[in-house]
């Protein structure tokens, strides 16, 4: 069996505002432990909160919200969204796949530090501007003032 490649996802989750702290904790951890054991990994986990929802969803007007960053083949996440489908306490949930746009934006950025570098005035900007700039005007000598 080939290996599949190692993609990063976010998954948001919004839980039942009414849903006591202790059922939401259980609950997250369960769908964590979902995720190990399909093989992947949580790099991150973060309870955002109680929060205000756009929209209302099932006479619901707020919700909390939870994110997983999470990093496997996909084979977890197909899991990880069929246990929040059946689950009355999940109201919502969106994963997003993010490894393409990450590795595209470290691209623009190394595109955008190497022109910076190319630019001629750029060291002058860096050192100070100003002082630079008189020293060459004043063809190198010491202006005193």
């Amino acid at each position: 069996m080939i290996l599949a490649e190692k993609r990063i996802y976010e998954v948001v989750f919004i839980i039942d505002p009414d849903a006591p702290d202790e059922e939401t904790k259980r609950l997250t951890e369960n769908l964590q432990t979902i995720v190990t054991d399909q093989g992947g990994t949580i790099t991150k986990s973060e309870v955002m909160g109680r929060r205000q929802l756009a929209y209302q969803i099932g006479r619901k007007n707020e919700g909390v919200y939870v994110l997983f960053e999470i990093e496997g083949t996909g084979r977890e996440i197909a899991e990880l969204e069929r246990r929040m489908r059946v689950s009355d306490q999940v109201i919502r949930y969106l994963t997003v796949r993010v490894d393409e746009e990450r590795r595209r934006a470290e691209k623009l950025k190394a595109r955008r530090a190497r022109k910076a570098a190319k630019r001629p005035f750029a060291a002058a900007a860096a050192g100070g501007g100003r002082g630079a700039a008189t020293n060459v005007a004043g063809g190198g000598e010491e202006n005193e003032a």
